[in-house]
């Protein structure tokens, strides 16, 4: 029998696509209170991957990935995207009907992969509890990230790539 052992921990991120940066920072602000301080942070780049967001957000996106200095324990990430959810709300237009200004997708990276959390079940997503499914995003092999079938487009790219070496190197350092 395999004896039970405490996770290791993680260093949080989410990723974020917003429109307007005002409404960027003030979430920035209310996931430092949450989740602490940021350390890495890509690029702002422009959000064309895809226009799924477009009818409720507009044109124009822009997405940005941030990750938290301190590492944490994942025992209750389920919770962090009920949290990323309600800042959604709260910059909502319209309160009964979708209408986001921004949208914060929250996840962990260990050492070996990076992890998506979110309210959508599918095939490759394995369910955590209160609603919320994890998702294996990027796996680290052979010394760098690479993705799998599922991985989205933007998590493909050059300087999403760079970004979660970054924070792996990070970690790495804090966990040694």
């Amino acid at each position: 029998m395999g004896e039970i052992k405490a996770a290791k921990p993680v260093k949080a991120f989410c990723a974020i696509l917003f429109r307007d940066k005002e409404t960027l920072d003030v979430s920035l602000s209310l996931l430092e209170k949450k989740f602490g301080k940021t350390d890495v942070k890509s690029e702002i780049f422009l959000f064309n991957f895809s226009d799924y967001y477009c009818a409720e957000m507009g044109e124009g996106l822009k997405k940005i990935f941030v990750s938290f200095e301190q590492p944490i324990v994942p025992d209750n990430a389920c919770e962090w995207k009920i949290f990323t959810n309600e800042i959604e709300k709260k910059f909502s237009v319209f309160p009964d009907r979708p209408s986001r200004r921004i949208n914060i997708d929250p996840g962990y990276l260990r050492l070996s992969n990076v992890v998506l959390l979110t309210t959508k079940d599918y095939s490759h997503r394995i369910y955590l509890g209160k609603g919320i499914y994890a998702e294996i995003t990027l796996i680290w092999k052979q010394g760098k990230f690479e993705f799998l079938p599922w991985t989205y487009p933007d998590y493909r790219t050059e300087l999403a790539l760079n970004f979660f070496e970054n924070v792996r190197r990070n970690l790495k350092d804090k966990i040694a």
